[in-house]
């Protein structure tokens, strides 16, 4: 049958830490063809989600080792593939889904492609991706809103910023795609922010150090969430998200799933005599955890996700952000490895 190379490339896709769910609609199929040829579908239908050699995989799909790599490569070069070297020889893996091949499809979207994600997202995928344990993203403090001795260690991106050695700043997938649907706020498209503790060739996303540290506060400013990836350490992009368009937080305010977002280790309190009720953090939180009663605003805890924008639009000073007690502090995965694995685990595909 004509889908059954995508049926195989959907399950595979599924069958990795970040799952691919399958939908009764099977609407998952003509959306991987946007994506795939039926060759590259097949190919990488045969892929792990762990770096393999060259030379495995093109045994197992009975093809040269140098057609095999040649293949590969291009789909490395479009996202569709990740790649690294072990003593000096190429391996490869099937990216994911979310965060990997989606993210890397702003020259192939259109009206097709767009409503096609949107309809496999209501049809089940997004709740399919985003309720499972742990939460692909996390949620980072505005770094303004924190104070610097308290901050946690891996919350502090202005100093990886710092340590970083190139920076690009690219348009952001989830707005791209709301703008074929009917997107409904005016933020700026360009507000992905990747960075590499590389020297890497300048290209035309690329900005430098400092338009990247001033970017962050911009986004702040205008009243965007930080997300990175749910680790401590070797995460390599911060997305400023709002809750009209992003993915990870729509999955908070249109389908239900309060931990679509690891909620930030901290939480937003406004004190009544200061606040002036002039409701600029009940526009600027992103999730509707901020609304107003009578001459004040109040903060429902259970739903602050940690990110600080009510306190850097609060002209009086009366939204603060606080560090949430020892024994309340959820600490993310050490890194991707382990991520992968307790994410494995929890969707009990762990062998």
């Amino acid at each position: 049958m004509m889908d059954d190379v995508y049926e195989q490339l959907a399950n595979a896709l599924n069958r990795l830490p970040n799952g691919f769910p399958r939908t009764p609609s099977n609407v998952e199929l003509p959306l991987l063809r946007k994506i795939f040829s039926r060759e590259e579908a097949h190919l990488a239908s045969q892929l792990q989600g762990s770096m393999e050699p060259v030379e495995t995989i093109a045994r197992r799909i009975g093809l040269s080792i140098e057609m095999t790599e040649a293949r590969l490569t291009e789909m490395v070069k479009r996202g569709l593939v990740w790649s690294s070297r072990k003593a000096g020889m190429p391996r490869f893996r099937l990216a994911p889904f979310v965060v990997g091949i989606y993210e890397a499809q702003l020259e192939n979207m259109d009206h097709e492609f767009a409503h096609l994600v949107e309809a496999y997202f209501e049809a089940g995928g997004i709740a399919g991706i985003m309720k499972p344990r742990p939460a692909i993203h996390r949620v980072v403090p505005a770094q303004s809103a924190v104070k610097s001795e308290w901050i946690l260690p891996y919350d502090d991106v202005k100093k990886v910023l710092l340590a970083a050695k190139s920076f690009q700043l690219r348009d952001c997938i989830c707005r791209v795609q709301q703008d074929h649907i009917d997107r409904k706020c005016s933020f700026p498209v360009r507000t992905c922010l990747s960075f590499s503790s590389t020297q890497r060739p300048p290209g035309p996303n690329s900005i430098s150090q400092e338009e990247a540290l001033n970017f962050l506060d911009k986004a702040e400013n205008i009243g965007l969430v930080h997300t990175v990836s749910n680790v401590m350490e070797g995460f390599g992009y911060i997305c400023n998200c709002c809750g009209c368009c992003c993915g990870i937080l729509r999955g908070i305010t249109e389908f239900g799933i309060k931990a679509s977002v690891a909620h930030a280790n901290y939480y937003a309190t406004i004190n009544p005599d200061l606040c002036q009720g002039c409701g600029c953090c009940v526009e600027r939180c992103q999730v509707h955890a901020v609304s107003q009663h009578n001459a004040s605003a109040e903060v429902d805890e259970d739903h602050c996700i940690g990110c600080g924008l009510c306190v850097t639009g609060c002209s009086s000073g009366a939204a603060e952000l606080q560090r949430k007690p020892d024994n309340e502090v959820v600490d993310p995965p050490t890194d991707f490895r382990a991520w992968e694995h307790k994410r494995l685990l929890n969707r009990n595909l762990d062998k």
